[in-house]
């Protein structure tokens, strides 16, 4: 009887501890719940604020009210947009971010097979730590001496001279992901088709590719919002007009005196268009990507 009792108040007390321990928690998504609302509302009103105005004529911008609805939009801004040469700075952009990720994430793809199955190499270990090395090295440090190598070159004012410093400083992230997903895969897979005679390259592609995946969409988008939004490297290292990417472009529509800023917000969401869409189509290989580390 009296062991009854006990295993009941035992009982009781697991209840009650946990129906208190699921309020807290509940408490707690309540707070997190709010506090992303919160973040929400934060981050939206910029956005808002930005496909507003691009639809409102220059001469009413300053004398309506920034949040409210344009009494009569107009597309005027983004037809001045694209018919200031904004296919050409668009076309660049896309040349210069595909001819950065596509060798960036290669090389990265490789010297990071290479790394992690040659784990014993002291060359191979240098390696990875000049790759990490780079990490630290921030582009505004190293500006004056790519300035003098692209002259060097011959490169300067060249689309060129862009993508070949994209690459290099998109390297040594893509490499620390990379080697921490083909770490992951079990030594016993690659064993298993050595055995059955596959080759290096091979398992490189057959099996260390396919696993790899969602780091390699994780790097390409991550390089490629760096690429797509940079605007020093095209200062610095072009001049004419026909090699401007879109981040540069948006000097066209600032004058002596003044700035068309609804051209200019038109112009921010035709740029933005772009990154929506490529997010949108690799978001779960992304967020797979970002989150392997902490399921594993």
């Amino acid at each position: 009887m009296a062991v009854a009792t006990s295993a009941q108040a035992r009982t009781g007390h697991q209840v009650r501890g946990g129906t208190s321990y699921g309020r807290k928690l509940l408490r707690l998504n309540w707070l997190g719940g709010a506090a992303g609302w919160l973040w929400l509302g934060i981050v939206i009103v910029p956005i808002y604020w930005i496909v507003v105005s691009s639809f409102k004529d220059q001469s009413l911008f300053f004398s309506q009210n920034p949040f409210a609805l344009p009494s009569e939009p107009t597309l005027g801004n983004y037809r001045m947009v694209i018919e200031s040469d904004f296919p050409r700075y668009f076309l660049n952009s896309v040349i210069i971010t595909a001819g950065t990720i596509i060798p960036a994430v290669t090389i990265a793809f490789m010297a990071s097979y290479a790394i992690i199955r040659g784990a014993g190499s002291r060359f191979l270990a240098g390696v990875n730590g000049l790759f990490l090395m780079g990490l630290a090295i921030p582009l505004q440090a190293t500006i004056i001496p790519v300035y003098l190598l692209i002259i060097k070159m011959h490169l300067y004012d060249s689309l060129l001279a862009i993508i070949l410093p994209s690459i290099a400083f998109s390297i040594p992230l893509s490499v620390l992901v990379l080697t921490n997903f083909i770490r992951d895969v079990p030594k016993e897979l690659f064993e298993s088709m050595r055995v059955d005679g596959a080759s290096e390259w091979g398992m490189l592609r057959s099996l260390a590719l396919p696993l790899t995946r969602p780091a390699l969409v994780t790097v390409s988008i991550y390089n490629g919002l760096g690429v797509w939004n940079g605007f020093l490297l095209p200062l610095i290292l072009t001049q004419s007009p026909d090699k401007r990417p879109l981040p540069l472009a948006l000097w066209t529509f600032q004058g002596q005196y003044s700035v068309n800023v609804p051209a200019v917000l038109a112009s921010v969401v035709l740029t933005t268009l772009p990154i929506v869409i490529l997010y949108a189509i690799g978001r779960r290989q992304l967020l797979s990507g970002l989150t392997a580390g902490f399921s594993r």
